[in-house]
């Protein structure tokens, strides 16, 4: 059996999306491994590096088609792999998935796995879901295993024929990262600064607050959200929305929409900010109206600090909730059942109470980061010994890291 480093380079194409793997290297490191990651470069791309002790390769991926852009990318990254010669190369997002799973492909990289977080292509129509469909395709082929954040993305992957049965797996109950149980957990110091917080956004101690976290655009379902907020409000009217994210020029909402959220004295909208976690103690239920997802980070974060949940039925979305226990799932592009689903569960406190326990549970159980991370650990030390190689064991202190600069220089 071949023994030696096991370098395992991930990949995702913005350096934003380094909050979907958060921790995660780090722990890599310290039970054996050896992680780098390829990324374009960007403040938290250096953050990452710095946090968590690892090698980086900042290479520009555009997340749109840019021929010449993306065939410049692809040979920095063919020269990076070249060079390194990890033994493990786990792509994700779109055009990670690609650039980088034809480049493992090539370099011959022993264990090569493409995380599928999401399918953008079912909200997308014409020639854009055709290339799409054909990344896609792409993407899985160049891998050995397909790892699908929920099983009901598997399914869909499986059923538009983007990757074989035998190659997609679900790690564990899903999720790609899990969530950090202590970071969102319900203290009572983060009970007073959400007293404060609220006091700080004008909203009273016991007014209502549906929360939202996320993307404003169309395909997380603002539209749909603000109208069923609008038919709340006729039974609830001291409820308030809080609405925490930006909004993106790639999936705009309308122009009057976005004017009505900003107007509104019932609508609270706070900018996508770090300190995520002092905003879900100031909500009493938290509301994901999405049309696509892979696993909603949000959701598990949420049920993390013990809320209830309503959310739609879309793929990954649907993984995210225990219907009836934990939340309510409604139709997607819904807008009256999803008034309903909300109207009824703030009518019924002890219900909200019981979800959000019953939510907290399910996460502790199956969703905490460490069990994220060891389910995806050992199907690296798996593949390894499917190919032959001896896994690692968890490293000590003073073993030999890898020599190569935090932030190397591309090729």
């Amino acid at each position: 059996m071949r023994k030696g480093r096991a370098i395992v380079v991930h990949a995702i194409t913005d350096s934003m999306s380094t909050v979907l793997i958060r921790g995660q290297l780090a722990w890599l490191k310290g039970n054996g491994f050896d992680p780098a990651l390829v990324c374009s470069p960007g403040p938290k791309l250096d953050n990452i590096a710095k946090e968590e002790d690892i090698p980086v390769f900042p290479i520009e991926m555009t997340r749109v088609i840019s021929p010449l852009v993306d065939l410049r990318s692809f040979a920095y990254i063919w020269r990076v792999l070249r060079r390194i010669r990890p033994v493990i190369c786990n792509a994700g997002t779109p055009k990670a998935g690609l650039l980088v799973g034809l480049a493992a492909w090539l370099t011959r990289v022993p264990c090569r796995i493409y995380t599928l977080r999401g399918l953008r292509l079912e909200t997308a129509k014409g020639l854009k879901r055709v290339i799409l469909t054909i990344s896609e395709r792409l993407s899985c082929l160049a891998a050995h295993r397909v790892v699908c954040v929920s099983a009901s993305l598997q399914e869909r992957a499986i059923d538009l024929k983007l990757v074989p049965r035998h190659k997609a797996i679900v790690l564990g109950a899903g999720s790609s990262n899990g969530v950090d149980s202590q970071r969102f957990a319900p203290t009572g110091e983060r009970a007073a600064a959400a007293s404060e917080l609220r006091a700080t956004l004008g909203i009273g101690r016991e007014v209502p607050v549906i929360g939202f976290a996320g993307r404003l655009t169309r395909d997380k379902g603002i539209p749909e959200l603000v109208a069923a907020f609008e038919a709340v409000c006729q039974k609830v009217p001291e409820a308030v929305l809080l609405l925490v994210g930006d909004y993106e020029a790639g999936d705009p909402v309308a122009v009057d929409l976005r004017d009505a959220i900003e107007a509104d004295p019932h609508i609270r909208h706070v900018a996508f900010n770090s300190k995520i976690d002092l905003y879900y103690p100031v909500m009493d239920l938290f509301v994901l109206p999405t049309h696509r997802e892979g696993f909603p980070n949000t959701v598990l974060e949420a049920q993390a600090f013990g809320l209830p949940v309503v959310t739609t039925a879309a793929t990954g979305a649907m993984d995210s909730v225990e219907e009836g226990a934990t939340g309510l799932l409604v139709p997607v592009g819904d807008s009256d059942k999803l008034a309903e689903a909300i109207v009824s569960l703030l009518s019924d406190p002890r219900r909200m109470q019981a979800m959000g326990r019953r939510g907290r549970d399910r996460v502790l159980r199956s969703f905490r980061n460490e069990i994220v991370w060891e389910a995806l650990a050992s199907l690296y030390r798996a593949m390894l010994e499917e190919r032959g190689y001896a896994p690692p064991a968890p490293a000590t202190v003073g073993e030999t890291e890898m020599e190569t600069p935090r932030c190397a220089p591309v090729p």
